[in-house]
């Protein structure tokens, strides 16, 4: 262990990582980990050279599996079952260099189910406890990267890791820790259970002042850590109450894209409360949210447009509000041209949002949304995520002027009927209440009947959705009075 120690030479980007992997040294790096079963646990606690070449080898190991390459192989010796057998001995100069390997091993999916199958994620979580910051610094991390599996998520929350988590967010004085508190508290925090606790723990409260004088790195995990919190409504006011939603305003005026795009999913969930929504107006979040739909990155423009929508719907000038926004709707109506499927989905989304106000229906009509939604009709025909809101959007914008005829002018009502087949309720709701809108126009109830979209919407009559029931049913009831009129007109002529 002589040659290894605390400054070990092995640095990324060197070669001497691929050096170790191709004269086989990685399995006898493995191999030195491994305890012998005879060996009596408490007596190698207090052997200091046995100690000191375990931690040596896992300060080897934590260097070399910065390759992914030299992960796999590693993986490949039974690197996991060893890790998992030291970090039960519990001795503090071997589980920092221990920890630090799975944290760095972590960002493998392969590792995370390992991970959690060798039963360490009890420890990651008991050790969170620890005095050794920079042992806290490596659990946060493995945590930050395991958390992805809903599994890990249930199993540190059975080993009583949130709470410790809540309060390490105090300690602002250690970056590299509170980077990765503030990540591990992001992933766990997308079960609903675990928002549950952090909102008895009073969490948000502890993460609104982290959202400003902190590393941008910092701030990203904040920030989607309020994004998920928010799901809870008292998180929402505990958010509000702490001024959260002023600095996450703030944060829109930013450039880099994570940054943006957690800011925004927490912006949009709190939006959810009419409050929220008012507030985020009044510190100008809408209109800096409606730039980011400028990004050239896609996931900031479908992110921004999640958010826009309940900002809409729960303001009461929502209208006049989108109006204020020179060239908004023109800028909305473009984007519907995107090839980025999230983008379409969440800008359909905003058109049915503000195309509840007429006067906004009207300039978006102006702008050419009909043919465009027509088009995403058809090339979206199979792809049950984009369509629901590609309906939803078309329905919504059939109340305006001639809308109804023009959609059905360019063939729009086929390919919705064939939506009512989709076995997503979100689809084939959203296609119903457009084919009831459509069904206003008596050649759009002619196709109707000569697709038998009729068949379809009779079982949905008895679905336990009023809304759908009435949809269904009225575009039943259009669809039989066309034809009632159009058999007494054969009579007549009779």
């Amino acid at each position: 262990s002589s040659g290894i120690n605390a400054e070990c030479p092995l640095r990324p980007g060197t070669r001497a990582r691929k050096l170790v992997r191709k004269d086989g040294g990685i399995a006898k790096f493995v191999s030195l980990l491994q305890i012998p079963g005879h060996v009596n646990i408490e007596a190698l606690k207090e052997d200091k050279q046995a100690v000191e070449l375990l931690r040596c080898a896992a300060l080897g190991l934590c260097s070399l599996s910065k390759s992914s390459k030299n992960k796999r192989k590693m993986k490949n010796s039974g690197l996991i079952m060893y890790l998992s057998k030291l970090i039960t001995l519990e001795v503090e100069a071997i589980l920092v260099p221990v920890v630090a390997t799975l944290s760095e091993c972590s960002v493998d999916p392969e590792y995370r189910a390992a991970i959690c199958e060798g039963g360490i994620i009890q420890y990651l979580s008991k050790f969170l406890e620890s005095e050794n910051q920079e042992l806290v610094s490596h659990c946060a991390n493995a945590i930050f990267h395991c958390a992805e599996d809903s599994l890990t998520r249930s199993l540190i929350r059975q080993h009583n890791g949130l709470e410790p988590l809540s309060r390490l967010v105090r300690n602002t004085e250690n970056v590299t820790m509170l980077e990765g508190v503030t990540g591990a508290i992001w992933k766990v925090a997308i079960d609903h259970e675990n928002c549950e606790i952090f909102k008895v723990l009073r969490l948000c409260e502890q993460l609104v002042p982290l959202l400003h004088n902190q590393p941008e790195e910092v701030m990203i995990n904040v920030a989607g850590s309020i994004a998920e919190c928010a799901k809870i409504p008292e998180n929402i006011e505990q958010i509000r109450k702490s001024n959260g939603l002023i600095h996450l305003v703030n944060l829109l005026s930013g450039t880099n894209p994570t940054l943006l795009i957690n800011v925004a999913h927490a912006l949009g969930k709190c939006a959810t409360e009419p409050d929220s929504a008012s507030i985020i107006d009044k510190y100008d979040g809408v209109r800096l949210l409606w730039s980011l739909l400028k990004s050239p990155n896609p996931n900031v423009q479908s992110s921004a447009a999640w958010a826009i929508c309940p900002c809409i719907d729960n303001n009461k000038d929502a209208g006049e509000m989108v109006r204020s926004l020179v060239g908004g709707l023109e800028l909305i109506v473009s984007l519907l041209k995107s090839e980025n499927r999230e983008v379409l989905a969440s800008i359909c989304s905003a058109v049915a949002n503000i195309a509840k106000d007429e006067q906004n229906l009207a300039v978006l009509t102006d702008h050419g949304v009909v043919p465009i939604l027509s088009k995403l009709v058809v090339d979206h025909s199979t792809d049950d995520y984009v369509r629901g809101h590609i309906a939803d959007a078309i329905g919504r914008c059939c109340v305006w002027g001639n809308n109804r005829k023009e959609f059905g002018a360019r063939k729009v009502v086929k390919p919705l009927v064939k939506y009512l087949k989709s076995k997503e309720p979100f689809v084939y709701k959203a296609a119903a209440m457009a084919l009831f809108h459509l069904s206003l126009e008596p050649d759009n109830c002619i196709v109707m009947h000569e697709n038998h979209a009729k068949q379809w919407l009779v079982n949905m009559v008895g679905d336990d959705d009023w809304v759908l029931q009435e949809a269904a049913a009225g575009c039943i009831a259009n669809i039989r009075h066309l034809a009632l009129a159009n058999d007494m007109a054969q009579s007549s002529k009779r």
